[in-house]
């Protein structure tokens, strides 16, 4: 019997053809479809997002901003393989009509993943009270990661609204001038509508996929974006599948299916890499990267990132409400002895809450609370501080290093004479909970824009989420914020910035900065990928590539 071969199968196919076109030549039916040879690609991650959606306004972190911009873009976008400049995204160019208004044309031809051109219908939507800031008279109160939201109604959670009103707390209105033109109108002058726009609250949602949700919370574990990457299945704690959106406007997406995993533990991330189970390691701590570089299979990208790691206090506490307690836990700290010891000066301690790319705006001769055991004694006398215990509630490395750090600065403190209790907590809504006595957290801020608005008063002002969990107050500090969102004077808006920084770093401390935050990630060597000054993982094109080696 003569065996069939694939030349065979085909001149078989061809004959057929003919023969059913009674003679005359035809197509065969039988095709042979191009095989996906794009490779799929695992990520362990420590976590996925903090709360239980995907929606960027309920998932602001450090770990959110990772994942956000694999499925969900902005008009304006930051250049992650330089230096985080403003580029164009889905908006193609912008320009300042006023102090008040910034006008945007659209890029044409974006698809939606549900195959919806984008249009300035859905900008407008993505702005507007549907979405961010709910009906008139919406109570948007202070509640932030608050665990499980109601699945059976189309309400936007208060703490949606609390973050949207925080990123934009004069915005007026957005107009769709006509399909491809959208114009932001604010209620006042404010020089950083930009920044604003292309920013952690700013990307664009399809209006139609938004309104045929059951509910919002359908939506928020699946939203529909732009992204090179689709959402296929979100499992909360668990992972996050995508799959390459092949119509995406900027090219062919390099990945047919990205997972992020999560992995809590970093030996666990690690070992998954070197044994194949993993693709990428985030996370990795700096006595890591020797572990990790010695194998020459595998190498570390990363570094500085705009987020600088904090410890806050709650001014509530009875040990706390002088603040001269706070400055001593400020001048017990010796910064540079975490660096150098925990991270082998693979980071810095900088000049406060604020980066150098605020260009005017950067504080040049300030600096953070020098180390000073005999002035934090000192205030602690001052203060007639007789030793009563301070909770200090900690996660278990939700921060590279956070661990190690508390146990450090827990000993500096007790050096000086401040009785701190570390209280080891499963997640943020541990840390925030008002059902016992809190005293001092860990935390971190990030600069999404470079105006200290996009930090300071995001994070601290007065509806920052420092006073939104009800630790810290000022009232100087709040007017100031106020006066910093609508002055379009900058001499004035860097002396006003000035100021703030002295009133929460100096005269009555809401938080103390330690360290800048350096993000370091182990990968497989035979994949060309670079991480991005930022928290934010790129798997576009032009950042991902399999090599030979």
């Amino acid at each position: 019997m003569t065996g069939f071969t694939r030349r065979g199968l085909l001149k078989a196919g061809v004959a057929g053809g003919a023969l059913a076109a009674g003679g005359q030549l035809a197509v065969g039916r039988m095709a042979f479809a191009q095989a996906d040879t794009r490779p799929s690609i695992t990520v362990a991650v420590q976590q996925v997002v903090n709360s239980n959606t995907l929606e960027p306004l309920r998932e602001q972190s450090n770990v959110g901003y990772r994942i956000t911009p694999c499925f969900l873009e902005s008009l304006i976008e930051q250049d992650l393989q330089r230096n985080l400049e403003d580029i164009p995204g889905l908006a193609t160019e912008w320009r300042r009509i006023d102090d008040r208004t910034v006008e945007l044309t659209l890029r044409r031809g974006v698809k939606f993943h549900n195959g919806d051109e984008m249009t300035a219908e859905d900008v407008a939507f993505t702005f507007g009270p549907e979405r961010m800031f709910g009906k008139p008279g919406a109570a948007a109160d202070q509640k932030l990661f608050t665990g499980v939201v109601a699945g059976d109604t189309k309400d936007l959670p208060p703490e949606v609204m609390a973050v949207a009103r925080r990123f934009w707390p004069s915005l007026d209105r957005v107009e769709a001038v006509d399909k491809y033109t959208v114009r932001f109108v604010n209620k006042q002058p404010d020089v950083t509508l930009e920044g604003r726009i292309g920013r952690a609250a700013g990307q664009i949602i399809s209006r139609r996929a938004f309104m045929e949700s059951k509910n919002w919370l359908e939506w928020a574990r699946k939203p529909i974006g732009t992204g090179p990457y689709r959402i296929v299945e979100f499992r909360p704690d668990v992972s996050l599948t995508l799959e390459a959106f092949d119509e995406y406007w900027g090219g062919r997406p390099p990945i047919k299916q990205l997972r992020f995993v999560v992995v809590p533990e970093v030996a666990s991330r690690i070992n998954g890499l070197f044994s194949g189970q993993y693709d990428f390691a985030t996370d990795i701590p700096p006595d890591q990267v020797p572990e990790v570089t010695k194998n020459p299979r595998f190498e570390v990208s990363g570094g500085l990132v705009t987020n600088h790691r904090l410890t806050c206090f709650d001014k509530n506490h009875p040990e706390l409400r002088d603040p001269r307690v706070r400055r001593a836990f400020t001048h017990a700290i010796d910064r540079q002895l975490i660096v150098d010891s925990l991270w082998g000066g693979r980071t810095r301690v900088p000049k406060g809450l604020q980066w150098e790319f605020y260009g005017q705006m950067f504080i040049d001769d300030w600096n953070v609370p020098a180390y000073d055991p005999a002035e934090a004694k000192k205030l602690l006398r001052e203060a007639g501080y007789k030793g009563g215990v301070i909770p200090y509630r900690l996660l278990n490395n939700y921060y590279p290093n956070q661990t190690a750090t508390g146990q450090i600065l827990t000993e500096m403190w007790r050096q000086v004479g401040l009785n701190v209790e570390i209280q080891m907590k499963e997640n943020f809504s541990q840390v925030f909970d008002r059902g016992s006595p809190r005293g001092v957290r860990d935390w971190s801020n990030s600069a999404l824009y470079n105006d200290p608005l996009s930090s300071l008063v995001n994070q601290h002002g007065p509806k920052g989420q420092q006073q939104q969990i009800g630790e810290w107050s000022n009232d100087e500090m709040n007017k100031l914020s106020v006066e910093l969102e609508t002055s379009t004077d900058r001499a004035k808006r860097r002396q006003m910035f000035r100021r703030m920084l002295e009133i929460c770093e100096r005269d009555d401390p809401a938080y103390t900065v330690l360290h800048q935050t350096a993000i370091f990630t182990a990968k497989r060597k035979d994949i060309a990928w670079k991480a991005a000054p930022s928290f934010a993982m790129d798997f576009r094109s032009h950042n991902f590539k399999m090599n030979k080696i």
